[in-house]
């Protein structure tokens, strides 16, 4: 009779779920496997066996955070959505998340792995997230151009920069403090500027 494996000796959605809260409230490098191990209420040998490292353990957090609070983001690839809707739901929920204080303010994939130390390797799932974010918003700014909504003689990759650079840009600021009402009117003001880019 062949042996079965043991059962793993914790509830792993429970256990990524508080760590990334603490990666999300402390970045990478401030975040101690000691901490990790308590919060998640695992042994060595068992967050081991489960993750590997903590890069590991970060990558899988990094994903968990994309398929839940990352959602945020998801109308930036759904075509069905016109582009100027899309780009302003996109921005809006994500405000609405980050000043959420039912959770650490800010975003993951905006903060984590920024200014943690110079061996970006551990955090090219966040890195891979941005562009993928970034490719998102030129591809829904080139369709707002081949339908006529915006000028087409706009640089649609600089373009893509300047509002990826601004949705990021949210993050530090709702980490600050900064009142959510701000920060959607600052949206609104975004709103306005991509509106001035409709041809005259």
């Amino acid at each position: 009779m062949s042996r079965t494996g043991r059962p793993r000796q914790f509830d792993e959605d429970r256990a990524l779920e508080a760590a990334m809260v603490l990666f999300w409230e402390n970045g990478y490098e401030a975040t101690s496997l000691a901490q990790l191990r308590s919060s998640m209420g695992m042994s060595s040998a068992s967050f081991y066996g489960a993750f590997k490292s903590k890069e590991g353990l970060f990558a899988a957090v990094v994903q968990r955070y994309v398929d839940s609070y990352g959602r945020a983001t998801a109308p930036l690839a759904d075509e069905s959505l016109d582009p100027r809707d899309a780009l302003e739901k996109t921005l809006r929920g994500s405000v609405t998340m980050q000043t959420d204080s039912s959770h650490p303010l800010g975003c993951l994939v905006g903060l984590g792995g920024i200014i943690d130390g110079p061996d970006a390797g551990r955090h090219s799932a966040l890195a891979a997230r941005r562009t993928l974010d970034r490719r998102n918003i030129a591809a829904l700014v080139e369709r707002a151009v081949d339908q006529g909504q915006l000028d087409p003689s706009i640089p649609i990759d600089a373009t893509a920069t300047l509002l990826h650079s601004f949705l990021l840009g949210l993050s530090p600021l709702a980490r600050d403090g900064v009142p959510a009402d701000e920060l959607q009117a600052s949206v609104s003001a975004t709103m306005t500027f991509w509106d001035s880019m409709y041809p005259r």
